[in-house]
């Protein structure tokens, strides 16, 4: 990609500056980056990665491959309609606004773009984002190819239908913190059984990651893999009892199912403020 430019420098603008430039897909020299007025951001990017960073629009967007529209919730719409002007009918339009649709960026563009809506999750930050990927009838099949090498260079990327994306919220978005409350949990229980919290975490997280990894290398399903960590009357099932007797199998269904309906509210309320305004 000869040029890509970023509207927005957040964490997960910088995620992907760093994976991308880290992966050679774009010269660091051609990330191009602007946000609405922090200039000391802007500065520690270009120190950091080399970027070249400017608020001169026009600058920015001369032969620009692709754009990534990264701002914080808060900035979109003046940042949408700042730039709008500039996006032309021949760039792949990235769009990682949550919860903004594609219809809606249509609307407020009045005009043909090339748009990709992507889901990633903060996990971005250390490379091992869960991208989800949806986009609309303008997107060439070279283009979504571009979209998707762009997110896998922070972790895996898959296309779904936009009507999933709420769904890959649920499931991957939000799925980080999910965990993080697990581990808490786990955590909390240290000292009640007698281990410092420092060398607990250190257990914790190893546990994780050997179970993740036997998850990844097995093509057991779960279920199975669990079964045969559980032996009939053994330490493991009188924990899992406990887990069962509280109901946490279909407490863990029901948080993801709520997380996939709040996404798809939130969406429709902010395409209906954005198409308001």
């Amino acid at each position: 990609m000869r040029k890509l430019v970023f509207v927005g420098a957040g964490s997960m603008a910088e995620a992907l500056i760093a994976g991308i430039a880290a992966n050679g897909l774009v010269k660091a020299a051609e990330i191009w980056v602007t946000n609405r007025r922090d200039g000391e951001r802007l500065k520690e990017l270009d120190e950091k990665y080399g970027v070249t960073v400017t608020y001169d629009k026009k600058a920015l967007f001369e032969d620009a491959e692709a754009v990534v529209l990264a701002m914080k919730p808060k900035d979109a719409m003046a940042g949408l309609e700042s730039v709008m002007p500039y996006l032309t009918g021949d760039m792949l339009v990235i769009s990682v606004l949550a919860g903004l649709s594609i219809r809606t960026i249509e609307r407020i563009a009045d005009k043909k773009l090339a748009i990709v809506r992507a889901m990633p999750n903060t996990s971005a930050a250390i490379g091992k984002s869960a991208t989800g990927l949806a986009f609309n009838s303008f997107v060439s099949g070279e283009q979504a190819d571009q979209a998707k090498a762009l997110f896998e260079t922070v972790g895996l990327a898959a296309f779904v239908e936009e009507s999933q994306l709420d769904a890959v919220t649920g499931l991957s978005g939000s799925g980080p913190a999910y965990i993080y409350y697990l581990v808490e949990a786990m955590e909390n229980s240290a000292s009640e059984i007698g281990l410092e919290r420092d060398l607990a975490k250190e257990l914790i997280v190893q546990t994780l990651l050997g179970a993740a990894e036997m998850l990844r290398a097995s093509d057991k399903p779960s279920r199975q893999l669990r079964h045969e960590v559980t032996s009939p009357g053994g330490t493991t099932e009188a924990g899992i009892r406990v887990l069962e007797n509280n109901q946490v199998h279909d407490s863990m269904i029901q948080c993801i199912l709520e997380a996939t309906a709040q996404s798809k509210k939130l969406g429709s309320m902010l395409s209906r403020e954005f198409e308001a305004g």
